[in-house]
């Protein structure tokens, strides 16, 4: 697949990649100018991911460490050292 650089140094990011990668229109992207290649990240809203964080609390019938349990199975953790 291939873009091709505008003189405003912007790219279109095909569709199949845009997909694949799950990217949405209006979706900021990162970019690591340390790496040896181009290597954009996809960021999120951390205040927006916190303001949801607990809403369903007290809603889903079980708490936390229940679904933990239900999704991956009971976990037995190692003895305590002394």
């Amino acid at each position: 697949m291939r873009a091709t650089l505008t003189s405003k140094g912007q790219v279109t990011i095909p569709v199949q990649v845009r997909r694949r990668l799950g990217l949405k229109v209006g979706q900021i992207l990162e970019f690591d100018a340390t790496a040896p290649f181009l290597k954009a990240v996809p960021i999120f809203d951390e205040d927006e991911m916190r303001s949801v964080l607990g809403t369903a609390k007290g809603r889903m019938g079980r708490s936390t460490p229940a679904w933990l349990d239900e999704s991956r199975g009971l976990v037995a953790l190692p003895p305590k050292s002394k």
